[in-house]
């Protein structure tokens, strides 16, 4: 089986700098699984990792596409694995940095995706009646039929509803499908290495590096993205941060009222995230906060990989 390690937990805990660090210690590459750091341009609202983090480190599945583009879990799947090869090839172990939990469960565990053909017209009649009735009516539907799935998803995340719908007219099924298998026997020869830290703690974190957006620029680079063209209605504008502040620059709230609405979703991003990782029980858990310095922590990590691999 070929080797992974993956650095995992909710948004703010420190993930980039763990995975960064600890792809140094092994000598090897990173793989990213955030479904927003594919996007290009798209820096301070994503939390990317600077070009200076970056450095002497190679990283896969960061800026490979324009804003404008879509990007599924299928995909993703699809990318990641060919890269966890390649890099197995070379003898080197790889770090899959965090990110979305979908994304990584799939990975892990091998699922099959729907593979329902689209229906152009249905896709269109569905759109019409978002503009009729508004994004919220086809949400509606949406959980009237597939409550769980419903719940997943926001209800101006309007090609997910719709994709979710379509599948259902046309099959009967949800988009993401079964497992390949059972949750104790995963595709790789992973250590899943998760993060965590008291709740308090963690949204203290994400309220600062929210507000460190702000000061950073995160309204400008809204604001460039839609001069280049960019549709507020695209899937990457749909993303935490970016979506509040589009409303903001359309008028609709002032600057404090959008930066306390990104604290809020975050917090409660980083509540699902967490809810999503209870369902992976080979993750290894660790608090930050146990560890009495970063230096610790980093050197722990690295005897708990070589321990699993033999190093």
């Amino acid at each position: 089986m070929e080797r992974m390690v993956a650095v995992i937990g909710p948004t703010a805990v420190g993930k980039t700098k763990v995975s960064i660090d600890l792809a140094k210690m092994l000598h090897t590459e990173i793989i990213s699984g955030d479904s927003m750091l594919v996007y290009k341009d798209m820096n301070i609202g994503t939390a990317k990792p600077s070009m200076e983090e970056r450095s002497n480190i190679f990283h896969h599945l960061i800026d490979i596409l324009e804003p404008s583009a879509d990007f599924s879990v299928v995909e993703f799947k699809e990318l990641a694995s060919k890269h966890i090869s390649n890099i197995n090839t070379m003898g080197k172990i790889p770090v899959l940095a965090g990110g979305t939990g979908l994304y990584v469960k799939s990975l892990l565990e091998g699922y099959q995706f729907n593979p329902t053909p689209s229906d152009e017209k249905l896709r269109e009649r569905l759109d019409l009646l978002a503009k009729e009735h508004g994004n919220q009516y086809l949400h509606d539907t949406l959980a009237d039929v597939l409550p769980a799935v419903a719940a997943r998803l926001h209800p101006n995340d309007l090609r997910r509803v719709i994709r979710a719908l379509e599948v259902f007219y046309l099959s009967g099924d949800i988009v993401s499908q079964e497992k390949l298998l059972d949750q104790q026997e995963l595709l790789y020869n992973a250590l899943v290495i998760g993060l965590t830290m008291d709740r308090q703690l963690l949204y203290q974190r994400i309220n600062q590096r929210v507000d460190m957006m702000i000061e950073e620029g995160l309204v400008n680079e809204v604001a460039m993205l839609l001069k280049n063209g960019i549709s507020p209605n695209c899937q990457a504008m749909q993303g935490i941060g970016y979506k509040e502040i589009v409303r903001h620059l359309q008028g609709e709230m002032d600057l404090a009222t959008a930066t306390d609405t990104i604290k809020q979703a975050t917090r409660h991003f980083a509540k699902r995230q967490l809810t999503w990782y209870r369902k992976m029980p080979y993750i290894t858990w660790f608090d930050v906060n146990d560890f009495s310095d970063y230096n610790t922590m980093m050197g722990t990590f690295y005897k708990v990989v070589a321990g699993k691999f033999n190093l």
